[in-house]
């Protein structure tokens, strides 16, 4: 394969336009199209005929995990990999079962990103360092690849994004349990102000603004 033939698919235009920029450089590879949703991307795959798709897991319209599903049953002649913020476990195995090539943090360095593109494109699989060490703990070899074990006994453990204390998680379940910063500090034997302070830092490190969020990102990530 002379040349790379790449479309990109994200909802979000900066990122789009940051892994352009980054590709442009690279002798071999060429971004062909671009999408903003599942829908379209499948859409740009079929006229385009890429040899690699790069797709985010949350698009509008179809996920990215959708969407490689879709491409696999329709026997579509193009190699995923799904570039995503998520390093949990249920992603990881979704994208797995619906036959992704490859899985990549967004936070992966330039030099790992053009290693997965080219192993990916020249057939083979890539697996970032810490989504490895989850297919090594769920997964076995099987004679077509990499197959679930036993998907009934797969731990859906969640890695902490956020790098929430010991502390600040006393406080989030407490919070979720509708106390006021009067009953957290009580319970946990410390000041009001400083009840007040831990969860402010809360907050703040799960960017969310009121208790609604707080709780909606708590559940997706199985913080309690």
């Amino acid at each position: 394969m002379s040349v790379i033939n790449v479309v990109l698919a994200d909802d979000h235009v900066l990122v789009r336009d940051g892994i352009k920029a980054l590709l442009e450089d690279q002798k071999g590879i060429q971004v062909v199209d671009e999408a903003s949703n599942g829908v379209e991307a499948i859409d740009v795959i079929k006229a385009q005929k890429p040899h690699l798709l790069i797709v985010d897991i949350r698009m509008p319209e179809m996920n990215g995990i959708e969407v490689v599903q879709k491409i696999k049953s329709e026997q579509i002649d193009v190699k995923t990999l799904v570039l995503s913020m998520h390093d949990s476990e249920e992603y990881v195995v979704k994208a797995i079962q619906a036959g992704a090539d490859g899985y990549l943090l967004k936070g992966a360095s330039k030099e790992e990103f053009l290693k997965a593109l080219t192993s990916i494109a020249a057939g083979g699989k890539y697996f970032t360092g810490d989504v490895s060490a989850i297919i090594m703990n769920n997964f076995v070899q099987g004679s077509n690849g990499v197959t679930i074990s036993d998907s009934s006994k797969i731990k859906k453990k969640v890695k902490d994004p956020f790098n929430l204390t010991k502390r600040e998680r006393q406080i989030l379940e407490l919070v979720l349990q509708l106390k006021n910063n009067k009953d957290i500090a009580e319970e946990l034997e410390i000041s009001k102000r400083t009840a007040e302070v831990h969860r402010f830092n809360l907050m703040k490190k799960m960017e969310v603004k009121n208790l609604m969020e707080l709780s909606n990102k708590a559940k997706e990530f199985q913080l309690v």
